[in-house]
Formats: structure tokens, sequence, C-alpha cells
């Protein structure tokens, strides 16, 4: 799948497989349409009730998935307005697409900190990046 900057933040639910020593949790394969090859891939974590924002990658192609926890993602386009407002984790697990220049910052929900995987197409470059403070854009809760 291509993206372009007008593109939407696509949601796909990901599936988990229990087992009696643990679960197997899928995140990301290369037949599917959300994958464009990766560069890095790294855990951030968020506690209960803090919010991490604002931030838009230029260049980065972002797949976020939330497998320990709850998080809520609000994402922003370049005219500063709402596009998805998403809870993901442990009982929602889905996978977020995100493409570049979608401003987005997240709050942790979950009583004990939450983990947060980004597949991403780009190695880390904090000349791609661009931050905000949080008074920014009002973070909208659910």
């Amino acid at each position: 799948m291509n993206f372009s900057n007008s593109s939407k933040i696509v949601i796909k639910k990901l599936k988990k497989f229990k087992a009696d020593e643990g679960e197997v949790l899928h995140a990301l394969k290369d037949s599917e349409d959300e994958f464009f090859g990766f560069k890095e891939a790294y855990f951030s974590t968020i506690k209960y009730n803090k919010i991490k924002a604002w931030k838009r990658h230029l260049k980065m192609k972002m797949n976020l998935i939330v497998p320990i926890g709850k998080v809520q993602f609000n994402f922003y386009d370049q005219q500063e307005i709402l596009i998805d407002n998403i809870i993901i984790g442990s009982d929602n697990y889905c996978r977020i697409t995100v493409p570049p220049m979608i401003w987005f910052g997240f709050k942790g929900l979950s009583s004990e900190t939450s983990y947060i995987l980004n597949i991403s197409d780009t190695s880390h470059d904090p000349l791609e990046i661009e931050r905000k403070p949080l008074t920014f854009l009002t973070f909208l809760t659910k």
C-alpha cells in the first residue's frame, strides 16, 4: 500500500493465539498491505494517565501496536484537524498505520505501564521529527 500525506490512518485488528504456556501476539507480515519494509523497530512506554504529545514525522511511516497495557492516540492532520481518536491495547489488540505529516500524541490508560511497539520504515533521525508542546493541540479523551 502506498501512503501519501493526505492518506488516512489505517486500523487493523490483530490476532492473538492462546496456549497453555502463554500467548502469541501477531504484529506484521510482509504479505500485508501495511508492510513497507522496516528500518527500525522499537518500544516506547507510557505511564498511567500521562500524555506524550505532540510530534510528527516528516518522512517516517509507522505501524503502532500496544501489546501490553492500553493507550489512547490522537491524530491531527496538517491543518490541525482531528483525524482519529483511537484506543488500542491488550483488550483491543490492533495495529495503527500512520503516514508521515500527521501530528500525534498518546495517553496511558492502563494502571500499569503500557508498551507501544513502532515498526517504522526509517531509522531514527532527529532532523525528520517536528515537536510541539502539549498546549499546541487539544488532547481529546474518549
